[in-house]
């Protein structure tokens, strides 16, 4: 297998590379440098990544003449808020951007997410490069141009579509990911298989735990899947006015989960999914549209792995249904006073659906609370 995987996202005049291998912090500038159209470019990371990873983007970036300035923000979910946006649009003003003007996301999903949105705002749109320093965010949020900040009504209900113009997946970053964010992100590799792929969710039974382990290539393999299945479906459906919203299978759930309990450490975002995907099983199964053997199958990959399956599974939290549900109601999906719901006819084959009865919803979130 090569080291590094380079495809597109074809979106006309809005089409970048992705590009996925070892070290490409390092080589940044290599990619980054052809796509500048005015210097100094702005770096925004977080804390913990910067202790990580910005050296050695600064050397590269300067290495090749590219002069910069850092913007560092607090790490954790709770940095998607106006507050924190206020003061990123007030810091890159300090900088005196022009339209020419770049940033560069350097972080997990939260940064990712926040930066692009300030470059879809500054200055009515500037170019932004994304590279993701976790394994969420680099088989998910860092492709196919969501942007957004979160607020106490909900998750990502704030926000824009605005593309990179490349993404930088440097599979090393993984080795120093805490192992319940690398899990985290496994939840959603895990998605891909759920949504259109069975072949891969049965790669993922068989090569999970050595994927958890460190193997890279079987890594590379599974970011690659994931990347170019959301890749396929974002080319049809950019602004998910349609089958784009498959991807957010368990997410109704989950953003309900997270919202819950105020954005922060104690669920993260992947858990939160991992979560709302049996429960988007298990309501499947209590309509009678899927097999209980395949949600069992899904709950017990999860286990294995050890990925939450249950509300119960997260310690000194409160869980009520109804405070749930009002979550749920507030989710960007809900059309007309309807709340659409991904559903499942089994592992592979997921679809959309306004017709979920409210009893047979609180009944799924009560066998989850009551636990």
């Amino acid at each position: 297998m090569k080291k590094v995987e380079i495809f597109k996202v074809d979106l006309k005049d809005r089409s970048y590379d992705i590009v996925i291998g070892p070290n490409l912090i390092g080589a940044a500038a290599e990619y980054i440098s052809p796509l500048i159209k005015h210097k100094p470019v702005i770096i925004i990371t977080d804390d913990i990544v910067a202790k990580h990873h910005l050296n050695t983007l600064v050397s590269a970036i300067e290495g090749a003449g590219i002069t910069h300035s850092v913007i560092t923000l607090p790490s954790g979910e709770s940095t998607k808020s106006f507050d924190e946006f206020k003061k990123v649009i007030s810091a890159i003003l300090d900088t005196n951007p022009e339209r020419s003007s770049s940033l560069i996301a350097l972080g997990g999903g939260v940064i990712g997410d926040l930066v692009g949105f300030a470059a879809s705002v500054i200055l009515r749109g500037i170019d932004f490069f994304q590279i993701p320093t976790t394994l969420l965010s680099q088989v998910d949020s860092s492709v196919g141009g969501k942007t957004g900040i979160n607020t106490h009504h909900g998750k990502n209900l704030i926000g824009t579509f605005y593309q990179p113009r490349i993404v930088l997946t440097d599979t090393n970053v993984l080795e120093t990911l805490p192992k319940r964010e690398f899990l985290s992100g496994y939840a959603e590799v895990v998605k891909y298989g759920l949504i259109g792929d069975k072949k891969f969710f049965e790669w993922l039974e068989i090569n999970g735990q050595a994927l958890i382990n460190g193997n890279e290539d079987l890594r590379r393999y599974a970011i690659m899947t994931s990347c170019c299945a959301k890749a396929r479906i974002v080319k049809r459906d950019e602004k998910e006015l349609g089958n784009r919203a498959l991807l957010n299978f368990g997410h109704t759930f989950g953003h309900a989960l997270e919202a819950n309990t105020g954005f922060g450490s104690k669920l993260l975002h992947g858990e939160a999914v991992a979560i709302g995907m049996i429960m988007a099983f298990d309501l499947s199964v209590l309509m009678g549209l899927c097999q209980k053997e395949d949600a069992a199958r899904v709950r017990k990959h999860f286990l294995s792995i050890g990925l939450p399956t249950q509300v119960s599974d997260i310690s000194n939290q409160n869980w009520e249904s109804q405070s749930i549900l009002n979550y749920i109601a507030r989710d960007k999906k809900v059309q007309n006073g309807k709340i659409n719901f991904i559903l499942t006819r089994g592992i592979g084959d997921v679809f959309m659906s306004s017709g979920v009865d409210t009893a047979d919803l609180l009944n799924v979130l009560n066998q989850q609370t009551e636990n």
